[in-house]
C-alpha cells in the first residue's frame, strides 16, 4: 500500500440542502431554528458540524482514522451555497504498521471566503484489516 506523502492534496465540493440539514438536525439534535426555518432568501443556516463532513468525507475516502480535529468556523454556510474544501498533508511519519500525519483543511465558498480550517491529526493502516 502506498500511504499518505507531504503535500498531497484531495478536494471535494458540496451543496448543503435543507434536507440535508433536517437530516443532521434529527441526527445530532441540534434542531436549533436558526438551522430549520428559513431565513428571508429562503435559506437554511448549515450547521457546522455539518460543514465539517467536508474533510471527514476526504477523510473517509482514504481511509483515515482521525486521532485530533480543531475545527474554526469562520463563516456562515447557507443551502444551496456550493462549498469547497481541499486537505493537504503536511507532515507523514512512517511505521511498520502505519503511517500517522497531519493535515490541514481549508473549506471556502463560491466568493472564495473561507469558512471552516482544520487541523487533523490521524492514522492509515498499511493494512486496514488490522488496524481497528
Amino acid at each position: 500500500m502506498t500511504g499518505p506523502t507531504e503535500g498531497d492534496s484531495s478536494v471535494v465540493e458540496r451543496t448543503f440542502t435543507p434536507e440535508d440539514v433536517r437530516r443532521f438536525a434529527d441526527l445530532s439534535g441540534d434542531d436549533q431554528d436558526r438551522h430549520l426555518v428559513p431565513d428571508d432568501e429562503g435559506r437554511h443556516l448549515v450547521q457546522g458540524l455539518l460543514t465539517a463532513t467536508l474533510p471527514t468525507e476526504i477523510g473517509g475516502d482514504n481511509d483515515v482514522l482521525a486521532r485530533r480535529m480543531e475545527f474554526e468556523f469562520l463563516r456562515p454556510v447557507y443551502t444551496g451555497e456550493p462549498i469547497t474544501c481541499e486537505m493537504t498533508t503536511d507532515a507523514v511519519t512512517e511505521y511498520e504498521d502505519r503511517y500517522e500525519f497531519q493535515s490541514t483543511a481549508i473549506c471556502s465558498n463560491e466568493a472564495d471566503e473561507t469558512v471552516l480550517t482544520a487541523e487533523i491529526d490521524g492514522l492509515i493502516w498499511k493494512d486496514p484489516a488490522a488496524g481497528v
